[in-house]
């Protein structure tokens, strides 16, 4: 049984389609239970109409306090050895369950990431940005750690892990970061399904780029109070953004895109620094909570 989780917060728009992204999915066999978990009725009225055409789609209303509480009440009721994790305003390519379960055949394996690949147009700056920092950034960085077998977090806009080992999940810190470091700890390796891919809207505006970087970013600060975490592996850091940019200045295909990349770096240090302030001068720390970035809608 292979457990399909979709999380969602007012997303009526894009729901339907991240469900039959799942639904069409090639040679997986009919083991398998969609479970969408959303607090809001406009999305859960979509997803009722799904539900009732298809047993495997199931619904979970949760009590709206965020998306890692509502996945702790989720997680003991769920019936797959392999959960599998994504979002309600994204949509994977139809063989992206199949790769991914060719990874946990390995028994070694506990966590695996999907690809997230920018549904935005390369064209303008905020798109081109995206790109950059999934293809350049994300992309090459965990194709270089898989291939080493070292230690890389998973995106959370697709990602699975094994069912029964890990019984909850923190509130204040990233859930696809802590739980691979989790399962890390305890011996399992991380996996990277490079052609699992799952479609992203990213921020269209500064202001929404801001403040989808500072929440991340707050969070990742966190997890130094959790597990020793500073004594450990981690690859969201100031430090390794800084020794791994030589990634982006590969990246650009003219003088433009290459001007885009130069501007993004100061704003990068701002949103650090920023962070930093936020979370070890004033205490004002990240909390669970489900939240909407307007422009990726």
């Amino acid at each position: 049984m292979i457990s399909i989780i979709i999380t969602s917060f007012k997303e009526p728009g894009t729901i339907g389609r991240a469900i039959e992204s799942f639904q069409n999915q090639k040679e997986i066999g009919d083991k398998v239970e969609i479970i969408v978990v959303a607090p809001d009725e406009e999305t859960l009225e979509v997803v009722r109409k799904y539900a009732k055409k298809d047993k495997q789609i199931k619904i979970f209303k949760d009590p709206g306090k965020g998306k890692s509480y509502a996945l702790n009440l989720l997680l003991p009721k769920l019936k797959g050895e392999i959960i599998i994790l994504s979002d309600g305003d994204v949509y994977v390519s139809e063989n992206s369950v199949q790769e991914i379960l060719k990874k946990f055949e390995d028994e070694k394996v506990g966590c695996v990431s999907g690809r997230p690949v920018p549904q935005n147009s390369r064209n303008n700056l905020f798109g081109y940005w995206s790109h950059l920092l999934c293809d350049a950034g994300a992309h090459e960085a965990r194709l270089k750690r898989d291939k080493k077998e070292k230690y890389f977090e998973c995106s959370g806009y697709l990602w699975a892990f094994r069912n029964k080992i890990i019984r909850k999940f923190l509130t204040d810190v990233p859930e696809d970061s802590v739980v691979p470091l989790l399962f890390y700890k305890r011996g399992y390796k991380i996996a990277y399904a490079s052609d699992a891919k799952v479609y992203v809207s990213y921020p269209k505006n500064l202001r929404d780029f801001i403040d989808q970087k500072k929440r991340t970013t707050k969070a990742h600060i966190q997890m130094s109070n959790y597990y020793n975490f500073n004594k450990l592996p981690k690859t969201k850091s100031f430090k390794n953004e800084l020794f791994e940019s030589y990634r982006a200045f590969l990246y650009p295909g003219n003088f433009k895109e290459f001007f885009w990349t130069v501007i993004l770096f100061p704003l990068k240090l701002y949103i650090w620094a920023l962070s930093y302030y936020h979370v070890k001068i004033i205490k004002k720390y990240h909390k669970d909570g489900w939240t909407a970035i307007k422009s990726t809608k």
